[in-house]
């Protein structure tokens, strides 16, 4: 059993965690947003939550460890499902290249593709921004998001499937 909280305990546990996990916890956000900036703050506040409860971190003989991820893919999770935080995030990691046009014909794709879109699982339209918003490939949209090629494969086929479905629906 670990000895009852004092502050060098506390203390000495936040030190560890931030030693010992601040980087990979980083790492572990930013393959699953694809902003390293974004990642830091994730990670900021998984640090301010484990201080806020390192009494029960101190008691507890589960993983801190555990604990530290599972409280930055949630985060992660509420920070990707926040509408304004979704298009920082793609504005951030798809930089748009200038094409000399007015951005009318961005604006016009983007009124219509905006509430299909939110048709889709949160995981099938992440796939498809990265893929078609992004131009990134396969391989890099697994990367980013921390799942198999073949989990992007399978999201990309179903979210396009669902789209063109509820398309002909609305088209009828």
């Amino acid at each position: 059993m670990i000895a009852p909280p004092t502050p060098t305990n506390r203390l000495d546990l936040l030190g560890t965690i931030v030693r010992e996990y601040r980087g990979g916890l980083v790492a572990y956000a930013e393959r699953m947003l694809g902003d390293h900036g974004l990642a830091e703050d994730v990670v900021q506040e998984t640090i301010i939550r484990a201080w806020r409860n390192i009494d029960r971190l101190l008691a507890t003989e589960r993983s801190v460890r555990g604990w530290l991820y599972t409280v930055t893919r949630h985060l992660v999770v509420d920070w990707v499902r926040k509408p304004y935080a979704r298009r920082e995030l793609v504005g951030a990691a798809c930089p748009v290249t200038s094409t000399g046009d007015d951005g009318t014909g961005r604006v016009r794709d983007a009124m219509v593709a905006e509430p299909l879109l939110r048709r889709l699982s949160p995981e099938h339209r992440a796939v498809l921004v990265h893929i078609y918003l992004c131009d990134r490939t396969i391989q890099e949209t697994a990367g980013i998001l921390g799942v198999p090629a073949g989990t992007v494969k399978s999201r990309h086929h179903h979210a396009l499937r669902k789209l063109r479905h509820a398309v002909e629906h609305e088209a009828a």
